[in-house]
């Protein structure tokens, strides 16, 4: 029996989107590009959700990338990509009813210390407490092994009394891998509640 139901953030309670990040700036289509591809499809940025890199060092060497004409720019979307942050159609409605009936919610999540600062501000935290399992805390990212391990052994969970949440297929086939059943969602709220059914879930 489905007891816990784990969630990933980005792409499921909440929207990631650079371009839109980097289109408050009214950049044209070629710089927007070069931003979002050095900024957020950069390793710097991985170092990052994995806590093994300071913001300082790296929005650095991100600049060393990016053309000096851009910096001012590359600095107001790397400060500011988190004001605010815009919840996903669907997101709270479903942790709220899942809650409401009777499941614990987990967040699982790859995201660097400024999560810190923004999940608090979440309509939708309200349903989790500090049940977190967020990557720069214990510099382990999804889809490792041991980022899932050691979300059951912080939590004292029995993988086969859980349901895991992703927007990232590699991630979900991760979690098979380990024992721990998983939905892929597509952006699609009703149809993950048809899935969540499906698994025996009351929802």
């Amino acid at each position: 029996m489905i007891r816990s139901i784990l969630f990933d953030m980005g792409g499921v309670l909440l929207d990631f989107s650079p371009p839109r990040f980097i289109a408050r700036l009214g950049l044209g289509t070629e710089d927007g590009t070069i931003l979002e591809r050095e900024i957020f499809h950069s390793a710097e940025w991985v170092c990052l959700d994995r806590g093994s890199m300071t913001e300082e060092a790296a929005f650095a060497s991100m600049c060393a990338r990016i053309p000096e004409r851009l910096h001012a720019a590359a600095r107001e979307v790397f400060e500011r990509w988190d004001e605010p942050r815009a919840p996903l159609p669907g997101g709270y409605e479903l942790a709220r009813d899942l809650s409401a009936n009777g499941y614990t919610l987990y967040l699982l999540s790859n995201a660097g210390v400024r999560h810190a600062r923004y999940w608090p501000r979440l309509p939708v935290s309200e349903f989790f407490d500090d049940r977190l399992m967020v990557s720069y805390r214990f510099q382990l990212l999804k889809p490792e092994a041991a980022f899932y391990e050691k979300a059951f052994e912080l939590f004292s969970l029995d993988r086969r009394e859980c349901l895991f949440l992703d927007d990232n297929p590699c991630n979900v086939e991760a979690a098979w891998r380990l024992g721990l059943d998983g939905i892929v969602y597509h952006g699609d709220a009703p149809l993950l509640r048809q899935r969540l059914r499906e698994k025996g879930v009351n929802i």
